[in-house]
């Protein structure tokens, strides 16, 4: 067996080295198409389809109906490869162009996703991997609902039913990120409206899992991680080699963090900028007026847009004006409830802009010790929820049940970290020489030759960027760019002055992380809806082949529902992503600790910590999200001044909670689960 497994590693690391030497020769072979005048945007077709195609041939190749291939891989996947196909699932949208872009924007304070993804793993290896694989199973509700079953066949159903629920609901919120993401990078690269890059991302996504399951997704991940950390990797060096004389910027841009934390002071003291968000702050205190005049401010506004409208026709104005007051009128509120909403967020954003420059390597700067102390507690708990929803996420746990054993289950999550370790190292190093470009090539230019990337990406629907004179000076100020997180990866190579075939080689590596993680989250709730609902609930008969036509039918549905609600475009890429986790830790972290350190949890105890801990992590996200309070009118009041995107910091106490008490009120465990209790914690 050792011998047939020692021949399967050799095959696969030809296969792939052959890979990673063919993708470099693309590359290099697009890049002489360009230099020989080949349109641009035809070379970022080519990047997107190409890349789709090959996953789409290891889709079909990997095909297969028998159960254990479609669930687990076969339980064969070896530690380094399941470490790669690891890193793929992981590095998502979020990771590959989320990362980067909250460094850029929010400076030390992004260092919260680096320490609390990194930080997870750790848990993982220790706390976890070992006593999930050594179960086996295909899913983690299928191991909550064995060890809580006092022997029941198929398990404890109440576990298992939480469970799904929980593990579908996490999951889904977090592929509807990557569908996002998805729809970003296609309406940027193909130049297709949202909506339908939305769809076309779902092509992509399916050609990948629908044929092969785990066994197709395993084999298509290496390769994506493969295309994202070239295509990440490639891109930071080549910016720092053309601008800064560096290969490898990742060990030494400490330098270009201090100028670039000099330029910040000085933006910080231009009397331009001051000029920028005095203005700003007028607008905030204007809409601060206009909504506590409410709802008389909203009649008044209303009437005076329909005169000035009717004004213009009927002096029969030129076309541009009458067209820009009927998109203000269209965009104006319905009525006094959606226009405290709308004011609401504008005044929050006018309030954002009107603020210094952040520093890129000040901890919490805030005007206020009040404010600092809010940051400073917000980042703990950020870390926090993200550490313990990495060791929740039921997509990454799931990949523990592919390894031929427990010690390359472990093995597998040491390569992981590593291969993580290469875009995170890079990520903070990209941000820095991104915001290096903008400050010496795009403030202080004039608004008259501004480059062409602005051109191009002001175009992109929904906005990611946003330029305009606020002064009337007709010199670009920092104050008056507004840029989405979301965007800055997906634009460096334009905005550094790359060739665009670099541009179409970073397109391809987020469409990867994206399409990597998104696989792996539909096959989640796929396989906990058809075998913990179908098959443990509903058919315990069913065949193998019903079985996996089951999971493929409901992968299919799964996938277009994620994409309609993608196409409502319910938050940013990294709060969504962040709100999965502490959904993930609320729910799930709780119960698996418990489940193997503890053998006084009771089955009752699990369900309620399951309940009570998605419970209020849901319901913290509900009532202080904007895109829920804009849909409910319903305002809450943030805890402690905790921002939504940890509510795990309240949801994962709840479920010790309610766990822990309901466990001591409820009869103990039947013998058996001591056994299977002792046998997971066995060397």
């Amino acid at each position: 067996m050792s011998d047939l497994q020692s021949r399967f590693r050799r095959r696969l690391l030809l296969y792939y080295s052959l890979f990673t030497l063919g993708l470099l020769g693309f590359v290099a072979m697009m890049g002489l198409l360009e230099h020989s005048n080949a349109d641009a945007l035809w070379l970022g077709y080519v990047f997107l389809f190409v890349t789709i195609a090959i996953y789409a041939c290891i889709g079909l190749i990997c095909r297969t109906s028998d159960l254990n291939e479609y669930y687990v891989a076969g339980r064969r996947v070896p530690a380094m490869f399941n470490g790669m196909a690891i890193a793929a699932d992981w590095m998502s949208a979020a990771s590959f162009i989320g990362l980067a872009g909250i460094l850029f924007a929010s400076g030390y304070e992004g260092l919260a996703y680096v320490m609390g993804w990194t930080g997870g793993y750790c848990l993982v290896a220790f706390l976890l991997a070992p006593y999930l694989r050594k179960y086996g199973g295909y899913t983690i509700p299928d191991f909550l609902a064995a060890r809580y079953g006092n022997g029941k066949p198929g398990g404890n159903m109440p576990v298992r039913a939480i469970a799904v629920l929980a593990a579908s609901l996490c999951s889904f919120v977090y592929l509807v990120a990557q569908i996002q993401g998805v729809g970003l990078i296609v309406t940027r690269f193909i130049g297709v409206e949202f909506a339908v890059g939305v769809f076309f991302g779902l092509a992509g996504i399916l050609v990948c899992s629908f044929l092969g399951g785990m066994r197709a997704v395993t084999w298509t991940q290496v390769a994506q991680y493969i295309m994202l950390i070239v295509a990440f990797l490639l891109t930071v060096s080549l910016i720092a080699w053309k601008h800064h004389g560096e290969v490898l910027p990742q060990v030494s841009y400490g330098s270009l963090l201090s100028q670039l934390d000099k330029q910040e002071q000085e933006l910080r003291q231009a009397p331009a900028e001051n000029q920028v968000r005095e203005i700003f702050r007028r607008q905030a205190g204007a809409l601060d007026e206009r909504i506590a005049r409410l709802p008389q401010s909203f009649f008044e506004d209303r009437a005076a847009l329909d005169a000035r409208l009717l004004e213009l026709r009927e002096r029969n104005a030129p076309l541009r004006e009458i067209k820009t007051v009927e998109r203000e009128r269209a965009t104006f509120p319905v009525d006094a409830a959606d226009a405290l909403q709308q004011w609401t967020l504008q005044r929050d954003e006018a309030l954002a802009r009107s603020q210094p420059a952040t520093s890129s390597t000040e901890p919490y700067p805030a005007a206020t010790e009040e404010e600092r102390q809010s940051k400073r507690l917000n980042f703990v708990l950020l870390v926090f929820c993200l550490m313990l929803g990495t060791a929740s996420l039921p997509h990454i746990l799931t990949r523990l049940y592919t390894t031929p054993s427990v010690r390359e289950s472990r093995n597998s999550v040491a390569w992981a970290v590593f291969f993580i370790a290469l875009l995170y190292v890079s990520a903070p190093t990209l941000a820095a020489l991104v915001k290096y470009e903008f400050f010496h090539h795009l403030v202080g230019t004039s608004y008259g030759d501004l480059p062409q990337w602005v051109v191009q990406w002001r175009k992109v629907d929904p906005p990611v960027f946003g330029i305009k004179d606020v002064n009337g000076d007709g010199i670009v100020q920092w104050a008056e760019v507004l840029i989405q997180p979301d965007m800055i990866v997906l634009a460096a190579p334009e905005i550094a002055g790359l060739p665009y075939v670099i541009s179409g080689l970073i397109a391809a590596g987020a469409l990867a992380a994206a399409l990597s993680t998104a696989d792996g989250l539909l096959l989640t709730i796929a396989n906990a809806l058809s075998h913990d609902v179908y098959y443990h609930m509903v058919d315990r008969q069913a065949s193998h082949q019903r079985r996996v036509t089951t999971a493929k039918i409901v992968l299919l549905g799964v996938a277009l529902f994620a994409s309609y609600v993608t196409s409502l475009r319910p938050g940013n890429i990294l709060f969504l992503v962040g709100a999965a986790f502490s959904l993930a830790a609320s729910s799930f972290f709780p119960v698996l600790v418990l489940a193997i350190f503890w053998r006084r949890t009771t089955a009752a105890g699990a369900v309620a910590g399951m309940a009570t801990g998605l419970a209020v992590a849901v319901y913290y996200i509900f009532v202080n999200y904007p895109f829920f309070t804009r849909i409910t009118g319903i305002f809450g009041n943030r805890w402690f001044g905790v921002d939504p995107i940890a509510s795990g910091a309240f949801g994962v106490p709840a479920g010790f909670a309610a766990a822990i008490i309901v466990s001591l009120i409820t009869p103990r465990n039947a013998p058996v689960i001591d056994r299977l209790v002792s046998y997971l914690r066995r060397g």
